[in-house]
């Protein structure tokens, strides 16, 4: 009883700790392949805050280049729009006519405000081309049935990307606050006497401070949305970080296994061979080291202008070469220079250089004789 507890207790831990473990020790850096990959899957390194910090940044420079014209137009709105009510307020009044007005300031303040809406999308779309090469995919707007696993969405809500989000949102906003209560508590005199201004006055002083207060917290946001950069570009790197095996797998699957592309090479190279070797017994000379190398040559007059290789060995490939060559009458010419020369820098199937027309005119002489006298 006690060997089986023990038993259920040991497979319990390696339950446990194989639940919490990760897929391998992903030492090796990404390949090229995986990053691009992951590319494909919409997987990049980039910061959504740094997007919304030069997002921001840009409205309220906007509105620092535009203050006077955004004043002036919101005032003509306003005092149409009082205007419009008392005038159908005296005859006609209905909620029709409400609505008709209220429509007319509603798309007066949007054409106001469109300028701003456009530099805003350029801007975010200039930041994330900044952050990432331009890539169109459809892959990340496709549903992935993993993400409604329980215990996935349990490992996403406690991982230390959800931990650094929250410890990032936590000092924006009392960094923020820091900055805007500072802000106020300085001005707070001007804004005690905006009620003793005219509404244009009081406008131009309230934009001015808006604009003051939004340059500084951009200007804290964008220091701190860089930083978030660094973090997401080390989380994304480390997040595509492979184990041994998985490089392996994959230099397999794009270059081939080394076993099978051995073996094919290893077949490549005994059909090569095995063509040579069915050549040798038209060659007119082997030439020979005489053990270690032996050279097969043919000269046909009509083909070529000199004599050619049609086959070469060394070793175990010379004494085969020299034993076809016995079997099929062919003479072997010993002269051992001229066999190391034509063995290293003549190819099978080529012609002889010029450097060794004499030697081997030599060897095909003294074959020519031999042949000869047997004739005779």
């Amino acid at each position: 009883m006690y060997n089986e507890n023990t038993d259920m207790k040991r497979l319990l831990l390696s339950y446990n700790l194989q639940f919490f473990a990760d897929d391998g020790d992903k030492t090796e850096e990404p390949t090229a392949k995986k990053i691009e990959d992951s590319r494909k899957e919409g997987q990049v390194a980039k910061s959504k805050e740094l997007t919304s910090a030069f997002s921001l940044l840009a409205l309220f420079l906007c509105l620092k280049f535009f203050i006077g014209f955004l004043g002036s137009r919101f005032i003509e709105i306003f005092d149409t729009f009082w205007g419009e009510m008392g005038i159908y307020a005296k005859s006609e009044f209905s909620t029709v006519t409400v609505w008709q007005i209220c429509l007319e300031a509603i798309v007066s303040m949007l054409l106001i405000c469109a300028p701003f809406m456009l530099v805003a999308l350029l801007v975010a779309f200039l930041t994330q081309r900044m952050q990432i090469k331009w890539m169109v995919t459809t892959k990340p707007l496709q549903p992935k049935f993993n993400k409604l696993n329980p215990v996935n969405g349990f490992k996403r809500i406690f991982s230390m990307r959800a931990l650094f989000d929250l410890g990032f949102s936590l000092l924006k906003i009392v960094l923020f606050g820091a900055i805007a209560f500072s802000y106020v508590k300085d001005h707070m005199k001007i804004l005690l006497t905006l009620y003793d201004l005219t509404l244009q006055d009081a406008l131009s002083n309230l934009l001015t401070m808006v604009y003051e207060l939004g340059i500084r917290i951009s200007a804290v946001y964008i220091v701190l949305s860089f930083a978030d950069l660094m973090y997401q570009r080390y989380k994304h790197k480390k997040e595509l970080k492979m184990t041994k095996q998985e490089v392996k797998d994959e230099y397999k699957n794009q270059e081939g296994d080394p076993k099978v592309k051995s073996q094919q090479k290893q077949r490549m190279l005994q059909a090569s061979r095995r063509r040579m070797m069915e050549s040798v017994p038209q060659a007119d000379v082997v030439i020979t080291n005489p053990t270690h190398f032996a050279v097969a040559l043919k000269y046909d007059n009509t083909v070529s202008m000199a004599p050619v290789v049609v086959a070469k060995g060394a070793d175990y490939m010379a004494q085969k070469i020299k034993d076809i060559a016995k079997e099929y009458d062919i003479i072997c010419y010993e002269d051992v220079p001229t066999a190391r020369m034509l063995y290293y820098n003549v190819e099978v199937g080529d012609e002889i250089p010029r450097e060794l027309f004499e030697a081997v005119a030599t060897a095909l002489a003294y074959v020519y004789e031999i042949k000869g006298k047997k004739a005779v």
